[in-house]
């Protein structure tokens, strides 16, 4: 499958149902609520895409750009792609695409937060440049968080 079949554009709030299904499927127990989606892609501050593939949206990534110490960051607060359509480069693209925004709006450096046993977002981060800066103590309840910043100059 070429990168050039999906389709990444800006998220809408009329996908608000769509993309909660997606975040249940993705993070089950640890997802956002529906609730906490619907603030995100209606947030000023908020960079909300989605990929789509075949007109289907099989993924999205919200993130929020904030000042810490007069110098721009962005924040990928989540990134979701259906299982069943990963290892296609969808996450890649949708991350490129975050940080092309981020730089475009000034953000020196990306940050996340992501839980240390997951193996594969870990890869995915790394891949894209990502080190860990530190640890998250119970960050997910009964697992451990890893924070990662990956600066965008």
């Amino acid at each position: 499958m070429s990168s050039t079949e999906i389709r990444i554009e800006t998220a809408s709030i009329r996908q608000l149902q769509q993309l909660y299904n997606i975040e249940i499927q993705c993070f089950k127990n640890e997802a956002f609520s529906k609730k906490q989606i619907s603030n995100l892609l209606t947030n000023y501050n908020s960079i909300s895409l989605i990929a789509q593939l075949n007109n289907e949206i099989v993924g999205f990534i919200i993130g929020i750009i904030y000042f810490e110490r007069d110098s721009a960051v962005g924040h990928i607060l989540t990134i979701d792609v259906l299982p069943e359509h990963r290892k296609k480069g969808i996450g890649l693209r949708l991350m490129q695409t975050i940080e092309e925004i981020f730089k475009s709006k000034g953000a020196k450096a990306s940050v996340l937060e992501v839980r240390e046993d997951n193996v594969e977002a870990l890869r995915l981060y790394q891949k894209c440049g990502y080190r860990k800066i530190g640890r998250l103590e119970g960050y997910y309840g009964n697992a451990h968080g890893a924070y990662l910043r990956k600066m965008l100059t």
